[in-house]
């Protein structure tokens, strides 16, 4: 997904954000060629302004679009070198505009002052249709988040600053036109879309937004010019569905898979994973049906709320384990030759603050293996997925379940289509 980076003229950064941060700002002529050598490895040389090979370089192609209304980008850090990535393209085409790359959490430490009129361009409940706004209720500053799907949503979710600010919404007519990149969505836009269709509702006397739309898709067709042809590329194993990075540890063998669930202490929207204390674990290798489970001692008693949302009893946790009793146990249980899956990367952060990890462990919300997007419960149903009957008790027995029946039927497709990955 994709939503922009502003110079926040007439709204200067707090002077207490860390040296880091200040750093993310580029400008239009430094951008982003600093520590790439750090955090790229490349097999051929790169422009350092679009970060394409230097042979497809479109810098000179892209305008530059004196744009009234400033656009701020907060880029998930992870995107930043994406050589596909269109925020990049629309702060260099911007005057306008300013690029905030970092992590999730660091970016929610940044003092960010919104200027009054605000709002933030994200798709979702309670929005308003940016069409629908009157010229003096219009947007000084149009905050964008840029990353994939999945980071757009964490940004959103977890920077304190975004939810005090108005969302915006668009209502795209046609298809995206990022055939490069799979999106949720037929109607989903990347980060260039999204804003030059904002600004055409906002400015629309503003010259050069369409310029910026033709760059787009002449890079679009450049690329897919490359391969042997667009159809070839979207059969392209590594691109498509059915397992092509499918852990080896669950292509090959099952019998030393130990599938895990863990729930912690804390929840919701804005909650870090670090505040977060691991107070239930079950687990299940899969090979001999052997199980784990285990309440931990958080410190703090559990509110009815809290083992209505966990589904157990206070009787659960009557006997709860110290997290040493319970790190002691745990690798009691495992074996040597084990590997450890989980759903959610979260679930490995919760057991790494606990106790340091000693086993492979495979997340399959990694695995590439279906269009379909969502929670493990909408995955299994979209691919009609049938879970076994839970052993375990709680929410926790029940997710385990959905994580084993998943489990078990990539399994049976890696040895299908004869695939898997380290």
């Amino acid at each position: 997904m994709a939503l922009g980076q502003a110079r926040l003229s007439g709204n200067k950064i707090s002077q207490a954000m860390s040296e880091r941060s200040q750093s993310a700002f580029m400008s239009h002529e430094e951008n982003e060629a600093a520590d790439v050598d750090a955090d790229i490895e490349s097999a051929f040389r790169r422009c350092y302004g679009c970060f394409r090979p230097q042979d497809r370089c479109f810098c000179d192609k892209i305008p530059r679009i004196n744009n009234r209304t400033n656009v701020l980008i907060l880029q998930h850090r992870r995107e930043r070198f994406h050589p596909f990535n269109t925020a990049r393209i629309v702060h260099r085409a911007l005057t306008n505009s300013s690029l905030i790359a970092d992590y999730t959490r660091d970016l929610a430490a940044i003092p960010l002052n919104f200027p009054e009129q605000a709002g933030l361009l994200y798709p979702g409940p309670d929005t308003i249709p940016l069409e629908n706004l009157l010229p003096n209720d219009r947007p000084q500053q149009l905050v964008i988040v840029d990353g994939t799907w999945h980071q757009a949503k964490t940004l959103v979710r977890d920077i304190p600053a975004l939810r005090s600010l108005p969302r915006y919404a668009l209502s795209p007519t046609s298809p995206g036109r990022y055939r490069i990149r799979r999106e949720p969505t037929a109607e989903a836009l990347s980060t260039l879309e999204a804003t030059v269709s904002a600004l055409q509702i906002l400015e629309p006397d503003t010259p050069g937004l369409d310029k910026l739309t033709s760059v787009f898709d002449s890079m679009i067709e450049a690329q897919l010019a490359s391969s042997v042809s667009h159809e070839n590329w979207r059969k392209n194993t590594h691109r498509s569905g059915y397992g092509a990075n499918i852990p080896r540890a669950i292509a090959r063998d099952l019998n030393n898979v130990v599938v895990c669930y863990g729930e912690s202490s804390q929840g919701g929207a804005g909650t870090s994973h670090h505040s977060k204390q691991l107070i239930y674990w079950v687990a299940q290798r899969i090979g001999t049906g052997e199980q784990f489970s285990c309440a931990i001692d958080s410190g703090k008693s559990l509110s009815q709320t809290m083992l209505d949302h966990l589904r157990l009893t206070p009787d659960d946790f009557s006997a709860a384990a110290t997290p040493h009793s319970f790190e002691h146990r745990w690798h009691s249980f495992l074996n040597d030759t084990d590997s450890l899956v989980v759903y959610h990367p979260g679930t490995i952060d919760l057991l790494r603050a606990v106790t340091p990890l000693a086993h492979p462990c495979h997340v399959l919300k990694a695995v590439n293996f279906t269009s379909h997007r969502g929670n493990l419960e909408e995955i299994l149903t979209s691919e009609e997925i049938v879970a076994s009957e839970q052993t375990a008790p709680g929410r926790a027995g029940q997710r385990l379940a959905m994580a084993i029946a998943l489990v078990q039927h990539l399994h049976q497709l890696a040895n299908r289509h004869e695939v898997g990955s380290p």
